[in-house]
């Protein structure tokens, strides 16, 4: 059996750091907006090149902390895309705003620029998604929003460590959201957010948003939430922070032992210039359901990654739009399946998976 993750052996080459962190934690005997939570956000930052990051209690909320941070609400269009898990549009409603979807392109699965250009005058935000570790083609959305006069917010939860010309994920914009869920590229032991950022007044609010509003304890100065990483969590990451380049290294190795491998699936395309991080490894077939069937059949696990998009789900059918409304999304949704990746997967195991795929292939009905 080929598990499609695993994360047992990521904690167990990091057991004694991790068991350190946690008994540093409970021997500090604080738990919440402490001493770790300050040194994971100074050194999330410093990672990024940026003097700012708010720890927050998952990715959804940096999303919408993010969104709130920068005033937009109710009666605004926020552009994002269908291609993505539905926490990206959750995080626009729950900020007030209406999501504006739009296509994606062809090779990359990010927002397409050309259909980003949907912008009314309600439009206040482009919100792309750095989807399976690939950025969006920032340098066009970043001109899009400049002569828009809009607000550009990076939906990181997939890209921790990527690049875009040169340019890391989560700094392109005005304001960069990142989820710690276990299975991310840097994921924490449960859930975990943050958002970071250039603008000091931007990380000023965030911080107020995420407690409850308050300017310092006890006394609010507008309408918050309870939105913290907590203690734990934050000394944990810090650890899996020191190791994220190292562990992205094994995933851009790992893929590119896929993409030599394997023939008769359409593999990931890269653009010059990108530097991926491969959070997921997805191929694409027209015959994706049977070929994932015949993998499961001999014991490896795939996932889709995402089968149903957003504007065609039960839950969001008011938004209006329905079946070839977004026709590159409909027809990627029906053909992408993500192969086992992570870190302590073996190459030789690489290998194995390639070569049940091109058998499965051969006996696939043509």
């Amino acid at each position: 059996m080929i598990p499609f993750n695993d994360l047992k052996p990521i904690h167990a080459m990091l057991a004694r750091e991790l068991g350190a962190a946690v008994e540093r934690v409970l021997s500090g005997g604080w738990y919440i907006l402490g001493p770790e939570l300050e040194a994971f956000e100074a050194e999330f930052a410093a990672y990024h090149g940026v003097p700012h990051a708010v720890g927050v209690a998952n990715g959804t909320d940096a999303l919408e902390l993010a969104l709130r941070a920068l005033g937009i609400g109710e009666g605004d269009e926020v552009i994002t895309v269908a291609h993505t898990a539905v926490a990206t549009v959750c995080a626009v409603e729950r900020a007030g705003a209406k999501p504006v979807l739009v296509d994606i392109d062809e090779a990359s699965y990010t927002m397409d620029p050309a259909a980003a250009a949907a912008v009314t005058s309600r439009t206040k935000a482009i919100l792309p998604v750095h989807l399976y570790g690939h950025p969006a083609e920032m340098s066009a959305l970043a001109g899009l929003a400049e002569r828009h006069g809009l607000a550009l917010v990076e939906d990181c939860a997939q890209s921790h460590g990527a690049r875009e010309g040169g340019r890391i994920a989560g700094t392109i914009g005005h304001l960069g959201a990142f989820s710690f869920y276990p299975t991310k590229n840097l994921g924490a032991l449960g859930d975990g957010g943050a958002v970071i950022t250039r603008d000091a007044d931007l990380a000023a609010r965030l911080r107020r948003l995420r407690n409850y509003g308050q300017e310092n304890r006890y006394h609010s100065v507008e309408r918050g939430q309870n939105s913290r990483l907590d203690e734990m969590q934050a000394a944990l990451l810090r650890v899996k922070l020191a190791h994220l380049d190292e562990h992205n290294a094994v995933r851009r190795q790992l893929a590119a032992e896929y993409s030599r491998q394997l023939t008769g699936v359409a593999t990931p395309a890269c653009r010059a210039g990108s530097e991926p991080v491969f959070h997921l490894y997805v191929v694409r077939h027209s015959q994706r359901d049977l070929l994932m069937s015949a993998l499961a059949e001999r014991g490896i696990g795939t996932l889709i990654h995402y089968p149903v998009p957003v504007h065609l789900q039960e839950a969001y059918r008011d938004l209006g739009y329905g079946p070839g409304a977004l026709p590159v999304t409909e027809r990627i949704a029906g053909e992408v399946l993500s192969l086992p990746l992570y870190v302590g997967l073996a190459p030789e195991t690489v290998g194995s998976v390639a070569d049940a795929v091109h058998e499965c292939l051969r006996l696939l009905p043509r």
